[in-house]
């Protein structure tokens, strides 16, 4: 699941990287996905926003019944 994980991240990245920003997948344990936002998304005010609304949503799209959570750390 960790490398599907990281495959639907790796999708992500461009759009965060084209507003200067970028995350990195920490790691995955009882459905909590661990990532670190960096560069323009790092302490950006929408930082939270992306993180829930964009990266989480897309990898609940994608696996449903694995993903329960997104989270910065």
């Amino acid at each position: 699941m960790t490398d599907k994980i990281k495959a639907a991240i790796e999708e992500i990245r461009p759009f965060l990287q084209s507003h200067g920003g970028d995350v990195e997948f920490v790691s995955f344990e009882d459905g909590i996905v661990n990532v670190r936002l960096q560069g323009a998304c790092h302490g950006c005010a929408g930082a939270q926003q992306t993180l829930k609304l964009g990266i989480q949503r897309v990898l609940q799209e994608q696996f449903p019944d694995d993903v329960k959570s997104v989270e910065s750390v």
